[in-house]
């Protein structure tokens, strides 16, 4: 598939999942593209399970809503906004632990230019977007999951357990002021757990739709966070909440990145031992 298919029908996808349905007629009128184009694109992805085909057009696959290919269409310029400051904190030689969320998965492409990286992950797509001569990736194996592009289970597990002077960039499905980081299922939130345990220091990439929502599986407390990244200001409430916890939070437009750099550092420095206690 060249690089132009490919793009065309990522906005395909993107639109779609954007407004639940759209129509040949409209994403030729948006796209630019004839719509014989678009109807063989769609039924191509139809054919994949990514779509489903209506009269007319497409709509999404209920059953796949939480697919990565559902979750990377939702929010993505926030996505990418958390991921390129996150990616201003890290410098070149260090350790990361990155999370297979879509979120943390944005961050890839402004990796690529660190040098002396070793980065581990358990996502198979985060990996393969990772290749460049100044990034070591470690893929955690297990059991793979085609529809999520990991490995997760024992195997995961065990391998993870042995790793430890990392920082770790966790994505959320949800977090709440009581009960912490979440995720829908139980597999992700049992590697994130062990991942937020054993590192030296934990930074949350959430937008603010996470905010107030939480999930069904708990990943951590905020004890273990040294820095919350997000595209806009919290609200007052989460403000407080993460002053008392002496969380750093880093949204666009909030200070100078040599302010922002020198406040993250010196908390960051009083919160690594939370994690290990």
């Amino acid at each position: 598939m060249t690089s132009t298919i490919q793009q065309r029908r990522e906005a395909i996808l993107s639109l779609t999942y954007q407004s639940g349905h759209v129509t040949v007629r409209q994403i030729s009128q948006d796209l630019n593209v004839s719509e014989p184009t678009i109807r063989r694109d769609l039924h191509s992805l139809a054919a994949e399970g990514l779509l489903e085909l209506k009269h007319g057009g497409a709509s999404v696959v209920r059953t796949s809503d939480y697919s990565f290919i559902s979750k990377s269409m939702r929010n993505i310029e926030a996505k990418r906004v958390i991921a390129q400051m996150a990616c201003d904190l890290i410098s070149d030689g260090e350790q990361l632990f990155i999370d297979s969320g879509t979120t943390c998965f944005e961050m890839t492409s402004f990796l690529r230019s660190k040098r002396s990286l070793s980065v581990i992950v358990n996502s198979v797509r985060t990996a393969q977007e990772l290749q460049a001569p100044g990034v070591n990736v470690l893929l955690l194996g297990g059991q793979y999951r085609p529809d999520r592009m990991d490995a997760v289970g024992p195997i995961t597990f065990e391998v993870l357990e042995r790793l430890r002077g990392y920082r770790a960039f966790l994505g959320t499905d949800g977090v709440s002021l009581d009960f912490g980081l979440t995720s829908v299922d139980i597999d992700s939130a049992h590697i994130f757990t062990l991942a937020a345990r054993n590192a030296r220091e934990c930074i949350l990439l959430a937008d603010s739709s996470k905010f107030d929502q939480p999930s069904l599986y708990k990943i951590t407390d905020f004890n273990c966070i040294s820095t919350v990244v997000t595209e806009k200001k919290p609200s007052s409430e989460w403000e407080d909440f993460f002053a008392a916890q002496n969380i750093k939070v880093l949204y666009p437009n909030q200070n100078s990145e040599t302010e922002n750099q020198q406040q993250t550092q010196e908390l960051s420095d009083a919160k690594m031992s939370n994690c290990q206690s």
